[in-house]
């Protein structure tokens, strides 16, 4: 287990499939230990109604976007649905240098490139108790038809094999013994 010095400046990933819960767990670290920060993504798609810039998301042109990725500004990046998403390095950096603790909860691919271009920071991977519960939470949340619910499994099934690969696995059964074990991991007290 880490000691809770090493939490100030240390960046830590966290990812999982889809259904998995990362943005509950996530938003109850948060409220524990609002010092740190928990980054901000870049993307090219256009602002939702009430999303803010520089809180929701960096919305940037795409050619911005396609600069930021040629100077190697960008942690990670993606496209999805013709729209992509990254990392900006510069924020992420600028808070570890001022001694916070920065969280990136970000998709699988994202935690691999990640792991390349920011390789001191401490990747966690967030699994259900089991497959069975994973379908539970997505069938509950009632937000997607069959078809989507079908292609979230199925990808589930993939990421699930990528647990090897992370400094940790947590399972997310009980939201404040995931919530504990986590704050375990990034050396929180």
């Amino acid at each position: 287990m880490m000691t809770s010095p090493s939490a100030a400046g240390r960046l830590t990933v966290i990812t999982g499939p889809s259904g998995v819960g990362k943005g509950t767990l996530v938003a109850a670290l948060l409220k524990r230990h609002p010092r740190i920060w928990l980054s901000v993504s870049a993307t090219t798609r256009a602002p939702r109604s009430g999303e803010v810039d520089g809180v929701s998301y960096f919305f940037l042109a795409r050619e911005r976007f396609a600069d930021q990725v040629a100077a190697g500004g960008l942690l990670e990046w993606a496209e999805f649905a013709g729209n992509c998403y990254g990392t900006p390095r510069e924020p992420v950096e600028r808070h570890l240098a001022e001694g916070r603790p920065v969280l990136l909860e970000i998709e699988l691919e994202g935690a691999r490139q990640v792991r390349h271009s920011f390789p001191g920071g401490v990747q966690i991977f967030l699994k259900p108790p089991s497959f069975a519960e994973l379908e539970r939470r997505i069938r509950g949340r009632g937000t997607d038809g069959e078809e989507a619910i079908v292609r979230r499994l199925e990808r589930a099934q993939v990421e699930l094999k990528a647990e090897g690969e992370f400094d940790a696995v947590l399972v997310n059964g009980d939201l404040d013994q995931a919530l504990n074990e986590l704050e375990g991991l990034m050396g929180l007290g």
